[in-house]
Order: structure tokens, then sequence, then C-alpha cells
């Protein structure tokens, strides 16, 4: 612990002579899972790289102490001997215990938990005048509650304790073959009341055929059970083998298949092809997407090494890669709006989530999916029934649908493309992950987040000469603009859009950095 406070002092001390000028500051954490672009002012940085250790776990209360830039997969490898894991581990390695947090993220198990932050007991966070505090639900609750997900614009946290739950060596997966979208939200109600099922999620290949994937954390496997590891470089990406696990003839009847794998891969099982996405690497580079290329390719396909690929060539911005939080009962609208006006970007992937009280940023759901103050759209019976309503005790159910995939090629239709899909999950009742860039208006913006809330608590906590959210994640189109306006400009995107590029460059970056290397 002396290491880790000689840490914050430094923190603190830099903090404080940021606010004794009024600068605005960014942390650099060393690394990022998230899809916007980054620019870094070495001169307004905080740099937390070194909060990167998992110090105290104990057994009896079931929870670890944990600092910021732990990522997941040092901090499974930590808890797991002790037959202890997170409630809720997000499915790519790098991704942070601060970034969680701060970043309102989930997985597969937040139909029973909720949001990562929600598994958070307690924060100690340099505030931005340089003090250090301590947050809790019962403790500046206002603080605790605010600084999650809203990506470090209310202080630097500097630690965190977690819950933890019992692990078990491996998870028991039911892949459930679905026909619809309405068939796999029917088949996620069905697997939420079953008490054994620990995890669920599902894959929409197609309008008509997908699979939703149940688990069931298990020391004892049933004689003869397929155990499937997701692994190494010889092991199948994990959607392609849900697509092959359920894939029937006419003349078969579709039945749920039962397997296993170990509890780590199951954790990180998107990890390899970060879902589907790395197959776009294969089109782009007109490589074969076959069990060999990917076995050869592997070190280049693993989440951590694809960021920093995607940083480098600035590919995010050539494909649509939004996560959304939609009400159940209108979840089933939106994947046939994908489908639709999107131009079918399949795979979609679709996860339960329940929330209790507040989102994160306290957005303004328009949660009878019509316009605001209009009248209640109407709702069949059976949507109602199966997670539409609001319980006694304040739960609600949602579904986090991630649409990931290539846009179109013209600048202009690509950023239409993106406003339009924020605009019918607003129609629909619910929010977008601000992980990915947002191409709201700052009015907008506004309208949809509680502003006056956000901005009494950056004033209360001295926050205010810090970016705001709306900084941090918008699309700086002025800044495009002026660049294009330039000859300099212009024969730079001349030559960075020709083929291929600045894949090429990307590539470069990546061989040239250590998380290859450490994939390898």
């Amino acid at each position: 612990m002396e290491e880790h406070r000689d840490a914050v002092s430094r923190i603190s001390s830099q903090v404080f002579s940021f606010h004794q000028t009024k600068t605005p500051f960014r942390l650099y954490h060393g690394s990022t899972n998230s899809t916007k672009s980054r620019k870094v002012d070495p001169k307004r940085m905080v740099d937390t790289s070194a909060l990167n250790h998992v110090l105290n776990i104990n057994l009896e209360s079931k929870t670890c102490l944990v600092e910021p830039n732990v990522p997941m997969d040092q901090l499974v490898d930590a808890t797991l001997p002790y037959g202890l894991i997170p409630p809720v581990v997000m499915e790519f390695p790098g991704i942070t215990v601060g970034g969680g947090f701060a970043g309102t993220v989930g997985e597969s198990s937040g139909f029973r938990y909720g949001f990562f932050d929600e598994t958070v007991n307690w924060i100690e966070i340099v505030l931005a005048n340089g003090e250090t505090v301590t947050a809790s639900p019962r403790e500046r609750a206002d603080l605790f509650y605010g600084a999650s997900g809203t990506f470090g614009t209310l202080g630097v946290t500097t630690l965190l304790e977690l819950r933890l739950i019992p692990s078990k060596r491996y998870v028991e997966l039911t892949y459930h073959p679905v026909s619809s979208p309405q068939e796999a939200l029917h088949t996620m109600h069905l697997a939420t009341q079953i008490p054994s099922t620990d995890y669920i999620d599902g894959i929409l290949f197609s309008p008509d055929r997908g699979t939703i994937i149940t688990g069931r954390l298990t020391d004892d496997l049933a004689p003869g059970t397929h155990i499937q590891p997701f692994h190494r470089a010889q092991d199948p990406w994990f959607y392609l083998h849900a697509d092959r696990t359920t894939t029937t003839t006419p003349e078969q009847q579709q039945q749920p298949v039962k397997q296993a794998t170990p509890l780590r891969d199951y954790l990180f099982r998107y990890d390899r092809g970060a879902f589907w996405t790395g197959r776009y690497a294969f089109s782009y580079f007109l490589v074969p997407f076959n069990r060999l290329t990917r076995y050869l390719l592997d070190g280049f396909m693993r989440t951590r090494v694809m960021y920093q690929a995607l940083h480098a060539s600035g590919h995010a911005g050539r494909y649509l890669i939004q996560d959304l939080l939609l009400p159940w009962e209108r979840a089933g609208e939106f994947v046939e709006f994908v489908g639709g006006e999107l131009g079918g970007v399949w795979p979609v992937w679709v996860c339960p989530f329940v929330v209790r009280g507040e989102l994160a940023l306290r957005p303004r759901l328009r949660l009878d999916g019509g316009s605001e103050g209009g009248k209640k759209g109407e709702v069949e019976e059976e949507e109602e029934e199966e997670g539409g309503k609001e319980g006694e005790d304040g739960k609600r159910m949602f579904v986090n649908i991630g649409v990931w995939g290539p846009g179109s090629t013209d600048p202009g239709r690509f950023v239409a493309q993106n406003r339009r899909l924020e605009q019918k999950v607003r129609e629909l009742g619910g929010i977008k992950w601000l992980y990915a860039q947002a191409y709201y208006t700052e009015d907008e913006f506004r309208e949809i987040y509680d502003q006056e809330w956000y901005e009494g608590l950056r004033t209360k906590y001295h926050a205010e000469h810090l970016p705001t959210v709306f900084d941090k994640v918008k699309v700086d189109f002025s800044g495009m603009e002026a660049d294009r306006a330039t000859w300099s400009g212009w024969l730079r995107g001349a030559v960075w859009n020709t083929w291929p590029v600045s894949g090429l460059y990307g590539v470069y970056k990546t061989l040239a950095g250590r998380e290859y290397l450490l994939a390898k």
C-alpha cells in the first residue's frame, strides 16, 4: 500500500497544480479499449499508468482492492487461485477496472448483477482540486454514483474495492437455436427465470437465424460432455463455433446443444477476433478467411493488438462500432431497423441487462417508445410480461445490442448512418454507450442527459475546468473540415485513403508495438 500511497500523492500534487492554473487535463492510462480517436498533450496529462496492481484479496468478505489500470485478465488471474471471480467480467481482457467503472460496461452476467460499476463497493478518488477522498453509496454518494459513467470528468479514480463471487472450473454452455429476434428475446427471458443460469448472451447471424447461449458455473460435467477451449490459435473463434454448433439442415429439428468450456476461456471467449470484427481485416487485405489463415495470423487477432491497429490506421471512422441499450419491449424493433435501414449489419450481438435506479449520466429515456410527452406506444401483453414493465423493486430489463460492421465508404453518408442510428435508439427509449464516438450535436447531448445534475456535481467537486463528457466523446467535425480545406490536408487525405496505405501503417505500428509480441 505504501507504493500506492506514493503514486496517489504524486497524482494529487500534479492535479493540484493544474487546478491552480485552471488548466484542463486528461488521463494517460497506457492503453485503451475505446474506439474514439486519441490526442494526448503531454503538458496537459496526468499519467496513471502505474496504478496497475491488485493490492489485496479478502477471502472473508469476498472483496478485493484493485487499482484502476488493472486489466480484466490480470484481475481474473489474481482471484481465480482463491476460488473467486468478479461477478461481472468484460469480454476483452484488456478492458481495465477503472475503464469499466467510468465507462458503464457489462457482460453476459448483467441480467443478474447489472453493470460492472454495480459490483464496486467504494472508490478512492483524487478530486479536481487535488484532494483525495473516498466515496461509496453511504459516503459522498452523489460523487460515487456521479463518477460512474462520467469518463473521469469529476476526478481521478485511484483505487476501487470490488465484490467477488465463488468461481467454478467450467461453464456449461447451452446453445439455443432461434429463428427470429422475437424468439431470441423470448428464449433469453426464459433463461433469466432459471436460478442456475449464470450467463446469457446471443448472436443473431441474420433476420431468421441466431443462437442464444446460456451458461452455468459448475465443477462437475456430465460424462461425455464436449469441452471446447477458445484461447489457443488452433481453437475456433467463439462466434464461428456458435454458428456451426447450431446450424441445421431443413430436415433437422433445431435442438439446444450442450457443451462446456473452462471458465477463463468463457470469460474472454470473444478476445480472438473481437467478436467477429477481425474478419473485416481479412477482407481489407484480400486474405482468405479460413482456419489456416486464422491460425497463422492469430497474434494479430487478439483485441489488444486489434485496438492498437485500429487507432494507428484510423479505421474506426470507417466502421459502425456502436453498443446500444434498448428497453426489452423495443429491442426487436431495433434489430429490424438494423437489418433494414442499415443494410443488414450482421451478425448482431444481444445481451440482457437489469437496470436498478438511475443509469449513468442520468439520460432522459423515452420509455414509452414514442416522442417526449407523447402517448405510450402499443406493447403486446407478452412483451410486457417478458421484462417490459418496471418491477416493484424498481428493476427494469434492457437489452444491449452490439452493432459492429462496415459503414458507408462515403464520409457524409457514414456520418448520416451513425446519426440515424442514434436517432432511432432515442426514438425507442434507449441510449448508446459512449466508448464509441458520439455524433450528437451539443444541444442534442444536453437534451438527452441531465446537464443540470452533472454540472452541479462538477461545481461541487471543483471539476469545472476539466473536459466534459461531451468534450471527450464528440466527433470534431470542425477540425476535420479545416484540415480538408488546406492543400496539405487534402493531399494527406488522398494518400491516406488510398488502399492499402492506412491499413499497412496500422500493421507497421502493431509490429513495432509490444502488444503483438505479448500476444505471440
